[in-house]
């Protein structure tokens, strides 16, 4: 798509600075919109800065199919707004900056100095050289009467008529960050069709770890094993035993298929595999052999190295019988059902479901309740696994809101 090119000194109010907000800023500004960014924190892009603690997963490199398909049943809604700004895309983008980026061994791509703060002021720079105004401790609080913004400052409350407005104020995780989901009432309120939040690549709670389990593994990594849901191929990876249950990469990538289990049966079982390397009939080989005076654990360690972590989860989630027999041993090694009851709080969450649906707004991302209300990123009713999925999807939904607004704008003339 061609950018349009704004034929009059529009006005238009942003509200959230998050990579959403930012790069329909971006957008706007580069066609002659003047362009006002409000956030409430003390300064944007505060969730985007956690993100990039430890190594900031820009993108993912791996083929178009397959990225499209981390966002499952929104895959088609989310499709349109990749067409334009994909992961090539934003990496060349992110070279425009003036930062570089490389692929890691697990084809997610970083900048490389794996930091995001960079990237960040770059962006800061090139927005505020290009006319964008940006106003901190600024928190939008709804609509008045007669349908002006409003919003709360330091100086008192002000109302905003701008000629177009664009929210972009996340989804409901991190609150302390900003994206604390106050706008669902504001936007239900004014009729617009939106789906409950609910926590996503989130942990999940067991009913209850024994007291060993707590005091000597809560911290502890499960690493190379596998998880799996129903009868799905178990994906390989690790996560970490906590107090109240697991969580981690592995657990995140699972999250959504876990918690919609949860919400339609109470409960959800995985069946964890814990020598994914190695097929049931070898692993009964190797338990059946003699142990003599050895305890089954010390046959465990030394037939097939499983101690510590693994070795605590599989007695704590086998009986005894089980437990003495080889045959039956083997088969829990493989596939160790664990029931998870509930999600961990959506504060918790890297990231959140839900929120206003695609149905409510038309291809351009404008409200079909609210002419000339624009939403995007995470406040949209979609989800995806960490990998850069998310971010991604975020940038291009800023994309083309700012694309839409222009054009919304020059047809009201």
């Amino acid at each position: 798509m061609t950018q349009p090119a704004s034929t009059a000194p529009h006005h238009v109010a942003i509200i959230g600075g998050g990579p959403a907000g930012l790069m329909a800023a971006e957008v706007l500004s580069q066609a002659g919109v003047r362009v006002d960014l409000y956030d409430g924190m003390p300064s944007v892009g505060r969730k985007f800065l956690l993100a990039g603690v430890g190594g900031m997963n820009i993108t993912h490199s791996e083929a178009y199919p397959a990225f499209l398909s981390r966002y499952a049943e929104r895959a088609p809604q989310i499709a349109p707004l990749l067409r334009d700004f994909d992961a090539d895309a934003l990496c060349r983008w992110i070279h425009g900056l003036g930062i570089d980026t490389f692929i890691g061994s697990s084809g997610r791509v970083f900048p490389t100095d794996m930091k995001a703060a960079p990237l960040l002021r770059a962006w800061l720079k090139r927005l505020r050289d290009g006319g964008v105004v940006i106003h901190t401790r600024h928190r939008w609080i709804g609509w008045d009467a007669n349908g002006a913004l409003r919003v709360d400052s330091p100086d008192g409350e002000k109302t905003l008529t701008p000629d177009a407005t664009l929210l972009a104020l996340g989804g409901g995780s991190w609150s302390r960050l900003g994206s604390d989901g106050a706008w669902m009432l504001a936007l239900e309120q004014r009729g617009v069709g939106l789906a409950p939040l609910q926590p996503s690549n989130c942990g999940f709670e067991v009913s209850a770890w024994s007291d060993l389990m707590v005091s000597k593994f809560a911290g502890a990594p499960l690493k190379n094993i596998g998880i799996g849901l129903n009868d799905d191929k178990p994906r390989l990876g690790e996560c970490v035993i906590t107090a109240t249950g697991i969580e981690g990469s592995l657990v995140y990538a699972l999250s959504a298929p876990i918690r919609e289990a949860i919400n339609r049966n109470g409960s959800a079982v995985v069946h964890i595999d814990l020598l994914p390397g190695r097929p049931v009939d070898k692993i009964q080989a190797a338990l059946s052999k003699p142990r003599g005076s050895r305890t089954m654990a010390k046959h465990l360690h030394g037939q097939l190295g499983i101690d510590g972590v693994k070795a605590a989860l599989l007695r704590e989630l086998t009986d005894a019988q089980t437990f003495a027999d080889p045959a039956r041993l083997a088969g829990a090694i493989k596939a160790l059902p664990l029931t998870l009851v509930k999600a961990r709080p959506l504060d918790e969450a890297i990231s959140s479901a839900g929120g206003v649906t695609f149905e409510a707004m038309d291809e351009r991302l404008m409200l079909k309740a609210l002419s000339g209300v624009f939403c995007a990123g995470e406040m949209l009713d979609w989800e995806a696994p960490t990998g850069g999925y998310l971010l991604t999807a975020c940038f291009a939904s800023g994309r083309t809101a700012g694309l839409g607004m222009i054009e919304w704008l020059q047809r009201k003339g």
